[in-house]
């Protein structure tokens, strides 16, 4: 099914860049051969193949013999006891990029194969030391931008995806058996017998009922892994920029008196809570006659459409009128909170009058009304409690469930999901029993998708080709 290549592999496993420290992996049966080439210790020794599994030892790396080109640490992992599950040495030297260039051409001459981006890990799982979802798991660590992403994933790589995926499967094998059985062995196993259906189709439901878990959990593994995906609107000159600087912590929106100084969406990232928020400030919403202002608009309102959570900031100090008529149908349905601004001004706009305006709106989502002021940072506060009360205890929470954070994987869920929703039916019509174990067969072989048991060596490229080299 794999190409089988026993070369020797080699590569930078650090980031070329000048650092204290770089190292080289060299992984395959000659991984130990081929650093004893190069390697001398202390007493100008080639001693490297008479060590022991998981060792370290103080020596020098050398070019013909005699020329010492670096003073080294090298680790020696013999098999199956490494990453890869093959005998691995890893270099440990000065991390200047010439360095560890350097070093990495003296290992190629020595016998070594430049390894391709993913390899190691891609070895790790063709040697059977992880599953699919286990390696793939690997580089969502590398690409954690937030705490509860990198929580997940690690989570991931010590097997909470693959785990349940391997527990569902075993019920499912489990009744695919006890149905063959009694196909072949109709006098000891009888599938006439009263009740047996109706058995089935309550495992059945019970097993889809954990996949249906798993696919639900994929938006919130979304938001995890890739952020809150926020939208702050309102009326131009409300204070949308002067948010977007605060909670940045950096002057990155230019704020004027003129209102419409800002005509294009400007997107920042910040951390609120351990939680990462994709924070979009947006043109203001008026009508106007302006052709490059109604281009902003226009993004606005797609930009709120693809929105996890809308701030929708008010200037307490002018009427409502129709812009916020607008702004209001705009973010029907959506997760909303709303920033009373310019509260040291003389108010014109209450909390009691926004919420006589929400009253009888069913389609309004909105979650909090706090009033603030960009001016004095008043408020704001408030409002970070509340975007904590909203995704802590609130619809998403993170705590010790098992996310869904790969496309992939919600795929191959949804797969699994219709096949079995296809045997639940033929159960219901008294369809002959062959009927359910097709499509009971195809639910297991889709999720084994996920822990690489039912993929091909394409694919396998595919998902390793998207790593970082040397990993």
């Amino acid at each position: 099914m794999y190409s089988d290549k026993k070369e020797t592999i080699a590569a930078i496993a650090t980031a070329v860049s000048d650092s204290g420290i770089g190292i080289i992996r060299i992984s395959g049966d000659d991984a130990i051969r081929i650093a004893d080439k190069l390697y001398r210790n202390a007493k100008g020794e080639r001693t490297l193949q008479t060590y022991g599994s998981h060792t370290i030892h103080y020596g020098f790396i050398t070019e013909d013999d005699e020329t010492v080109i670096d003073e080294v640490m090298i680790s020696v992992m013999k098999a199956p006891r490494s990453y890869t599950a093959e005998d691995t040495v890893e270099i440990n030297c000065h991390g200047g990029i010439l360095m560890m260039r350097k070093i990495l051409a003296l290992v190629l001459q020595a016998g070594a194969r430049a390894a391709e981006p993913g390899e190691f890990t891609k070895r790790a799982f063709l040697n059977g030391r992880i599953d699919l979802s286990k390696a793939e798991a690997v580089m969502d660590i590398i690409h954690a931008k937030n705490e509860f992403a990198l929580r997940s994933s690690v989570k991931q790589l010590k097997g909470s995806v693959s785990d349940m995926i391997k527990e569902i499967r075993a019920d499912i094998i489990h009744e695919v058996a006890f149905i063959e059985a009694a196909l072949d062995d109709p006098e000891h196993f009888d599938l006439e017998a009263e009740g047996y259906d109706e058995l089935l189709l309550k495992k059945i439901a019970k097993i889809d009922g954990q996949i249906q878990g798993a696919i639900d959990s994929a938006e919130d593994g979304r938001i995890l892994s890739e952020g809150i995906h926020t939208v702050i609107v309102g009326k131009p000159n409300a204070g949308k920029s002067s948010l977007l600087n605060i909670l940045v912590g950096e002057e990155r929106a230019i704020v004027t008196d003129i209102a419409g100084t800002t005509r294009d969406i400007l997107e920042e990232t910040v951390t609120i809570g351990g939680i990462m928020f994709r924070i979009l400030d947006t043109a203001g919403i008026r009508s106007t006659q302006d052709a490059v202002e109604k281009i902003g608009v226009d993004r606005a309102k797609k930009a709120v459409s693809e929105a996890d959570l809308v701030l929708y900031v008010i200037d307490s100090s002018v009427p409502f009128d129709e812009n916020d008529e607008k702004i209001l149908k705009m973010i029907e349905g959506k997760n909303t909170i709303i920033l009373l601004n310019k509260s040291d001004l003389s108010p014109v706009v209450s909390e009691k009058a926004i919420r006589s305006v929400l009253s009888g709106r069913e389609d309004m989502k909105v979650n909090k009304i706090i009033r603030t002021s960009m001016k004095d940072r008043a408020g704001i506060a408030l409002f970070i409690e509340a975007v904590r009360e909203m995704f802590f205890h609130g619809e998403i929470s993170y705590n010790d469930e098992v996310y869904i954070t790969n496309a992939r994987h919600k795929e191959a869920l949804q797969e699994a999901h219709e096949s079995l929703i296809q045997v639940e039916k033929s159960i219901e019509d008294r369809m002959p029993e062959d009927f359910y174990t097709i499509d009971m067969m195809s639910a297991y072989a889709s999720l084994g998708r996920i822990i690489g048991e039912e993929v091909g060596e394409d694919l396998v490229n595919e998902i390793f080709g998207k790593f970082c080299m040397g990993k």
